[in-house]
């Protein structure tokens, strides 16, 4: 028998990095060899450098001190400060790449002021143009006044972030500034957008002269931060450098071509009437203002002046350039830096220089420092009510921060008092901004949080950020939106760019409807369009979906009652006019009369997508956008734990009728009467009891005839000839009797106690209440409102008496053993852990959701022998207790998207997975978990998780193994990268069960089995289009009374655990718990090595006779054979996958 697979050796093989690839070219660091001569052997040698003895006792420098003494301070302990060092280098650019850059900058300079002259034309002729290259504007109105013509560029200059310093990897980005001759513009070209079309054809001059050379490798269009005012022109080096840079050609004005005053945010430059083509009896004077226009023409005139005023801050402040790429991957990680309205890394520089010049940071400060403040200032700062101007002592025509506020949602103003930078930013980029600084700060300073890892290198899509999404699909349907909320005046100022112009006015309104539902609204910022130079530039509609995101307040989001003012108050009317003919009169219990709109909701899924009904009804309603453009990402994934046909439920309301039923059980336990000992806690040790059972057990009502009677009891047995009946799991109640000298000291004595207990419990529940009851030596079954609880009687020195022995001498000897470990773990850990999280549930009310999602993807992954059910529910708990660098998850999905990411990206080699139930652990005790953790990982489980009670991981110590783990981590990064692909991508195939589905081709031997003798057939991820009757009527459930039915028959796992019995050292099996009619088995190598032949190890082997040597290996097909007839009537065929390996 030969394998043909491998295992990886190492687990952090598997486990993904997420550093930004260091460039392929460039070399390792090697330390500095001790010999010279050395050089021409092969290996490189690492050797400590050696140092004499005054050098070694020398005492630290006051620079070395300083350093002490600021890790100490500043940083939480000198890693982050090693951590933020190596982050910088790995972003900095290499002097290499620094000279590819100057060389090719050279060239295109060179290329560009040889551009030749043209003869003058209208600025509506494009005759002098070569036919291949196209203008990069979109020209609405076709025509304007003006004439036109080519000429070498006044001067080529170096602007942005490569002349200051603060250019980062991985994408390297370098401004060119080309002046366009004066000759070439006229003073009023600010009207109309003349100045922007002749800008435009300029650009494509410019593009139509570079084509023919062969420096340039390929050359594309793009907008500056999606202004289709500002296309400007993107180069690249030839091929062999291609994806190294990319250098952005801007066309500008001369400075000071254009006065200021005439970019006042309130004077317009657009009129009217050239605009619609209409004759308009109003004046010129009554004409809208265009600050959008005027400040994108005014953006062109400044960056020399900026770029000045910045090299002049940045040169007295020596972190300055180290502080603006720590707050640019910042941003980047939190997709706030690119397209549309962003804050990119031009905004953090002048940020930065604002808290320098107002003192509010000092030129000393380190790049950890200047991070920290510019987030503690954004933190704190609403730049959309109180806006921060750069200027010292603007002219008189410069507009105040006033007129500002009233153009403009955010406000910035550049140093020359007439700018607003953020002119395009909207109100909901700024605030998701500062949502995203005020996290970053209160986590920063939690000593027991990994900051640098949360702060800068988690990436925060917003599929797995926002709690739910909703995406406009058809983007032309806005420009109806335009006409349906009057924008013809924005319009106007945005040249019409419909998107941008209706996405300000949609946000309000979802802002209004929405209210106290929702913590944050944010919007996907539009990509920068970009477009071969040959081909026309692209329509406003050809975008990709808008998508926004909600983080919910859960306890608010699902409400069904929207509640308005008094019929009688003057705000109803505008209650009336947001809600249409959603809105009506309603009279309420405590006798007021007002307005109110109703949304349908009957089970908690159905009320989880009632912001969904918000949106819809709105957005239909206000901007004529059709429910079909609408498409809702909030509750796709909880498809797959969805049961019930008339009204579909996740699970809440079935675990909540077990929690009601198990509470009334133990009130009547509590006050039973009759008992030698009272009862001193009754607790739960249950999935269901914390709300996190896949499938909670539904309440049946059995159909008689369906079973045969046993003699004695008269309860139910299965009928060979009927489909194996439906499975009735038993929930765990663990019953402590008080202490009492009376209990005996020996094993046996105590467990017939427990028995003694459980059949007089039996009896008086019987007597008092009516139930059902089967005692057992180990627990006591009750039959209770459709449900069976098992009942464990509990003595809690029993444990202790287990671990105690007498040897031959007549010494006690205390030893632990797995008997005791066993019990402790099902009468102690397994209740407390039920009741803390229990109360977690109770605090986050979509925690048990996102536990029955992760259990039902390990299921179906066949991992649930791997990470257990109180593994996985204590994974989901860490994402809700440190949630870090995110808010706990308020929906399902976004919930089940993060376990698959801590799954897929924790570093389980090196680190602790830290759960702080009930938030009992101090920053001492982490460190000391961190450092028993290192200092014993050999001898600890792979995967590690720490709890207050729990130090020494026991939740985790069978299960998994390295290999395990390791495919558990593959196999949740894949299902990851797929899912998100799909939810944020309309055009993909719409199948979130794909995640689901396991590659069964890693396997080697597959049984299949009969699905009529699968009980939980119905649970499958496709359930089959038969299913069959397992003995269930419907109809309401008897309380009590009634005979006692199948409990706990599932022969599926009673299967597998004779499987694993007779051929654990053989194979590994997996099932899916919940449904799967496959059991999948993989051979373990180290079994299928011949060993010599032994009479007593002669099970399931075949004698292989070489020589003088007798061996014996496997006997494969004897080992199917016997798949078949221990699995008689259950398995349906036996499929052995010889293309892995062969007889």
């Amino acid at each position: 028998m030969k394998k043909k697979k491998t295992v990886a050796e190492n687990p952090a093989e598997m486990i993904p990095s997420h550093h930004e690839e260091e460039e392929e070219e460039e070399a390792p660091v090697k330390a500095k060899r001790s010999k010279p001569e050395d050089a021409g052997r092969e290996e490189v040698g690492y050797h400590p450098v050696k140092l004499s003895r005054s050098d070694l006792y020398r005492p630290p420098t006051a620079e070395e001190l300083n350093q002490l003494k600021e890790a100490e301070s500043l940083f939480h302990c000198s890693l982050l400060k090693m951590q933020m060092e190596e982050l910088l280098k790995e972003v900095a650019l290499s002097e290499r790449r620094k000279k590819q850059i100057d060389s090719f900058v050279q060239t295109v300079t060179k290329l560009l002021q040889a551009v030749p002259d043209s003869p003058e034309v209208e600025v509506s002729d494009l005759s002098w143009l070569s036919s291949t290259v196209k203008t990069p504007f979109l020209l609405v109105p076709k025509t304007t006044k003006g004439k036109f013509h080519m000429a070498p560029p006044a001067s080529v200059d170096l602007i942005g972030s490569y002349p200051l310093g603060t250019c980062t990897k991985p994408r390297i980005v370098v401004d060119l500034a080309v002046t366009i001759p004066a000759d070439v513009l006229h003073p009023k070209d600010v009207v109309n957008q003349r100045y922007p079309r002749k800008r435009a054809l300029y650009l494509a001059g410019l593009a139509q002269h570079l084509m023919s050379s062969s420096d340039i490798g390929t050359m594309r269009y793009s907008c500056l931060h999606g202004n289709r005012l500002r296309p400007i022109l993107l180069l690249m080096p030839p091929v062999k450098d291609s994806s190294s840079f990319t250098v952005r050609v801007h066309a500008c004005p001369p400075p000071g071509f254009f006065k200021p005053s005439r970019f006042h945010p309130q004077r317009n430059n657009i009129r009217t009437e050239w605009y619609t083509g209409l004759q308009t009896s109003q004046s010129e004077s009554n004409d809208p203002p265009t600050p959008h226009y005027n400040s994108s023409v005014l953006g062109d005139l400044l960056p020399r002046a900026h770029l000045q005023f910045l090299s002049a801050i940045s040169s007295q402040c020596s972190a300055f350039a180290d502080g603006v790429a720590l707050l640019k991957v910042w941003l980047r990680q939190r997709d706030l830096d690119q397209g549309t309205g962003c804050f990119n890394g031009y905004l953090a520089s002048m940020l930065l220089s604002y808290l320098l010049t107002t003192h509010r940071i000092s030129n000393t400060m380190t790049a950890y420092q200047l991070l920290r403040n510019s987030l503690n200032f954004l933190a704190s700062t609403d730049l959309t009510v109180n806006g921060i101007t750069l200027a010292k002592d603007p002219d008189s025509t410069a507009p105040s921060l006033a007129e500002f506020h009233s153009a403009f949602q955010v406000v910035f103003v550049d140093p020359s008092g007439h700018l607003n930078m953020c002119a395009d930013m909207t109100a909901c980029t700024y605030k998701q901004l500062q949502h995203e600084a005020s996290v970053s700060m209160k986590f920063w300073d939690n000593p027991t949080v990994d900051g640098f890892q949360g702060l800068l290198m988690t990436p925060k899509p917003m599929i797995r950020t926002s709690d739910h999404i909703f995406q406009l699909c058809e983007l032309v349907k806005l420009q109806s939106s335009c006409k349906k909320m009057n924008l013809l005046s924005e319009l106007m100022d945005h040249s019409g760019n419909y998107v941008r112009t209706a996405l300000p006015f949609i946000l309000s309104l979802l802002q209004r409807g929405l209210g106290q539902r929702i913590h944050l609204l944010t919007h996907s910022l539009s990509p920068d369009p970009e477009w071969s130079v040959e081909s026309e530039a692209p329509k406003h509609k050809a975008q990709p979906p808008l998508s926004f995101g909600l983080l919910l307040r859960p306890e608010l989001a699902f409400s069904v009652l929207e509640r308005g003012p008094p019929a009688d108050s003057p705000k109803a009317a505008e209650f009336r006019q947001l809600w249409g003919s959603r809105s009506e009169l309603r009279r309420f219990q405590d006798g007021a009369i007002t307005e109110a709109v109703l949304w349908e909701g009957a089970s908690m899924c159905q009320k989880q997508l009632v912001p969904r009904q918000i949106i819809t009804h709105l957005l239909q309603l206000h901007a004529e956008i059709p429910d079909s453009c609408v498409r809702y990402v909030g509750a796709m994934v909880d498809d797959v734990i969805k049961t019930g046909s008339e009204v579909p439920s996740t699970g809440e309301e079935e675990s909540l009728l077990v929690v009601q039923s198990y509470d009334d059980l133990s009130r009547k336990l509590w006050r039973l009467e009759g008992l030698p000992l009272s009862i001193t806690s009754v607790q739960g040790a249950h999935p269901a009891l914390r709300y996190t059972q896949v499938f909670p057990p539904l309440p049946l009502k059995l159909d008689y005839s369906f079973f045969n009677r046993e003699k004695t009891s008269r309860s139910l047995v299965p009928k060979e000839d009927k489909p194996c009946p439906a499975y009735i799991t038993p929930i765990t109640v663990i019953c402590h009797m008080e202490g009492s000298g009376k209990w005996p000291h020996d094993r046996l004595a105590i467990r017939h106690i427990r028995a003694a207990f459980h059949i007089r419990l039996g009896e008086l529940l019987k007597k008092h209440h009516n139930y059902t009851c089967r005692p057992c030596p180990t627990h006591l079954d009750v039959w209770k409102d459709g449900l069976v609880f098992r009942i464990q009687v509990a003595y809690h020195r029993e444990p202790q008496v287990l671990r105690e022995n007498v040897n031959a001498e007549g010494l006690l000897i205390v030893r632990d053993n797995e008997e005791a470990q066993a019990l402790e773990m099902a009468t102690i850990h397994k209740p407390l852990l039920t009741s803390t999280l229990h109360g977690l549930q109770q605090q986050h009310p979509c925690f048990g959701a996102v536990c029955r999602l992760a259990k039902r993807w390990l299921g179906a992954q066949l991992f649930s022998e791997d990470v257990t059910e109180d593994t996985a529910d204590l994974l989901v708990a860490s994402l809700f207790l440190q949630p870090a660098p995110f808010t706990p998850p308020g929906s399902p999905q976004v919930g089940f998207l993060r376990f698959l990411h801590l799954l897929s990206s924790f570093d389980w080699r090196n680190n602790p997975l830290v759960v702080n139930l009930n938030n009992q652990l101090t920053a001492a005790d982490y460190t000391e978990t961190k450092n028993d953790f290192m200092a014993c990982r050999e001898s600890l489980p792979v995967m590690f998780i720490a709890t207050p009670k729990d130090k020494k991981s026991l939740w985790t110590k069978r299960a998994p193994s390295v290999q395990m783990l390791q495919r558990v981590v593959m196999v949740a990064a894949e299902s990851l990268k797929v899912l998100e692909h799909q939810l944020m991508d309309g055009s993909q195939i719409q199948d979130v069960r794909v995640v689901m589905r396991p590659p069964l081709d890693a396997y080697d031997v597959l049984i299949h089995l009969n699905p009529k003798q699968v009980p939980l057939l119905s649970q499958a991820v496709d359930p089959p289009a038969v299913t069959f009757s397992r003995g269930i009527m419907t109809g309401s459930v008897a309380q009590s009374g009634g005979a006692l039915p199948v409990i706990d028959h599932n022969p599926v796992s009673l299967y597998l655990k004779e499987l694993r019995e007779a051929f654990g050292d053989l194979a590994l099996f997996f099932c899916d718990p919940y449904g799967g009619t496959v059991i999948a088995v993989l051979w373990k190598p180290k079994a299928f090595i011949p060993v010599p032949f032994k009479t007593s190890q002669v099970s399931a082997r075949s004698v292989e006779v070489a020589g003088e040597e007798a061996n014996t290996v496997p006997n494969v097909e004897a080992i199917l054979e016997d798949f078949r007839v221990l699995g008689k009537g259950l398995v349906k065929s036996v499929e052995p996958r010889t293309e892995k390996w062969s007889f």
